[in-house]
Formats: structure tokens, C-alpha cells, sequence
């Protein structure tokens, strides 16, 4: 009788290492999610820096407004090699920074009377929403792997190796509401 205890017991250890194994898993998933996540992210906001220059430069904005864009748009581009808490500065800088450029429904509609004008604020909009759904993504893809990360077990065992706890992104990402709602 006593090999069954063994068999039982070594039963037990099997599915304990599966059940192991299967949380590495996930948490290597989530991992990659989270990259391709911060990848995308970085992608969107770079559009958005695009479309905000080009715009700025363009001519169908008052020169003063354009060398704000411009500036705030510059300063967001290169903050992305700064570090993590100062690209999200820029960022939620030039957010705002477009929310106040285009709150004038006068200059939005002198704008869009422009057909360039008009194409720029469709892709500006876009770009904004690209943004905004990039950064709900990637937190809640970090939200997820810090839940599973967070258990017991996975903490115990070390099943996320050598990785550094990933981190929210927190910014302003806001689009123009004239912008959005053209």
C-alpha cells in the first residue's frame, strides 16, 4: 500500500509542476503583450508628434500657435530617450497644448474649411484616439501581469525570473474635443 502514497504524491508534484509551468507561461505572455503594448504606444505617439508638426508648419494656424505646436511637439519627440517620467510630461504637455490650440470653434471651422486643413484634423483625431487606446492597452496589459505576478506562488517560485515589475503609464492623453467631435 505503500506505492500508492508514492504514485499519489508524485500525481500531485506533477500537476503542481504543470500548474507552475502554466503560470510561467502566462507571465511570459503577459511580458510580451506588455512590449508589443509599449511598442505601439511609442508608435502612436510619434504619429501624433507627425501630424501636430506638420500641422503646425503648415500654414492654417496663426504663426504664434504654430511655433507652440511645434515647440511642444519638438520637446515630446525628444523626451522620448530622456527617461520614462519625463516623456510622460511631454506628452501630457503636448496634450493639453492641442486641447487649448483648438477650444475655439471659430478657428477649428476656419480650419476645416481648408481642405488639407481639414484632412490634417481628421488624422490629428485619429491619432489622439490611436493614443489614447494604446495607453489603455498597455495598462491594462501591466495591470494583468502585476495580478498574476502578485500571487503567491509566482512569487515564491521567482516564475517571473529576472524581469523588473512593469510599470503604468500615466499621462494626459486627452484629444481636442473640436478635434474629436469634426
Amino acid at each position: 500500500m505503500s506505492w500508492w502514497w508514492l504514485l499519489a504524491f508524485a500525481a500531485v508534484l506533477l500537476l503542481f509542476g504543470v500548474y507552475l509551468s502554466m503560470t510561467a507561461g502566462r507571465l511570459d505572455r503577459l511580458h510580451l503583450r506588455i512590449e508589443s503594448a509599449e511598442r505601439a504606444l511609442d508608435a502612436q505617439l510619434a504619429l501624433r508628434t507627425a501630424i501636430t508638426i506638420d500641422l503646425a508648419v503648415s500654414g492654417l494656424v496663426d504663426p504664434a500657435l504654430g511655433a507652440v505646436l511645434t515647440d511642444a511637439a519638438h520637446t515630446a519627440r525628444t523626451s522620448a530617450a530622456a527617461g520614462v517620467r519625463e516623456r510622460e510630461i511631454a506628452e501630457s504637455d503636448l496634450s493639453r497644448i492641442l486641447s487649448l490650440a483648438f477650444q475655439d470653434p471659430e478657428d477649428v471651422l476656419e480650419i476645416q474649411r481648408d481642405p488639407e486643413g481639414a484632412v490634417f484634423l481628421e488624422e490629428l483625431a485619429a491619432a489622439c484616439r490611436r493614443v489614447e487606446l494604446s495607453r489603455r492597452f498597455l495598462n491594462d496589459a501591466v495591470r494583468a501581469c502585476r495580478q498574476v505576478r502578485s500571487l503567491r506562488m509566482a512569487r515564491w517560485f521567482h516564475l517571473a525570473g529576472h524581469t523588473s515589475w512593469p510599470q503604468t503609464v500615466e499621462m494626459d492623453d486627452t484629444p481636442p474635443p473640436l478635434v474629436s467631435a469634426s
